[in-house]
């Protein structure tokens, strides 16, 4: 199995079209008071539109997210992207943290420094992993399936030996010394 660096980089024209797109939201309108009983309350959303559309600034979270070790490889056919951080530790251990659906790897940065690196953070060197964090088929930057079956190629956390299978840590670039 063959894996590559990956870096985040959106074009410009993709952001522009977006915003444009969330900027021509034709609202509904909503019964006074009902708040959220019949779904989302409708002011409630308008502020998520809005800080999507003018507040939110990509590119901070891009340079943020390309701090990572970014992979992607050929896993049944599929470009399955993942996050390979190595441990900072005499004998880190491997763990593979797989997030929900509908959700992303990004739900996990926030832990990755602390397991791979815990002496920075108040903890013993010794109890660091090496972390790979993949993302699901038609999430992140993953290819989606294309036929059935292939949502199973990232494992759940109980049987989280399919993705090691596939993807051996000593074959990753990030590992290798």
């Amino acid at each position: 199995m063959e894996t590559e660096p990956f870096r985040i980089a959106i074009d410009e024209d993709v952001l522009v079209d977006l915003r444009a797109r969330i900027s021509r939201t034709r609202w509904p309108d909503q019964i006074h008071g009902i708040g959220w009983t019949q779904g989302t309350e409708l002011s409630a959303l308008r502020e998520v539109v809005e800080h999507w559309g003018k507040r939110f600034d990509w590119r901070v979270h891009e340079r943020a997210l390309n701090g990572f070790a970014h992979f992607r490889a050929r896993i049944q056919g599929l470009a399955v992207h993942f996050i390979h951080e190595r441990g900072r530790g005499a004998r880190p251990l491997p763990l593979v943290l797989t997030h929900g659906w509908p959700s992303s790897f990004v739900e996990m940065t926030r832990i990755v420094p602390l397991l791979t690196d815990p002496a920075a953070h108040g903890a013993s060197a010794e109890d660091a992993f090496d972390v790979v964090v993949p993302s699901l088929p038609g999430m992140g930057f993953s290819e989606r399936a294309s036929r059935p079956g292939l949502d199973s190629i990232i494992p759940s956390t109980s049987s989280a030996s399919t993705f090691p299978t596939c993807c051996s840590l000593s074959s990753l670039p990030a590992h290798r010394r």
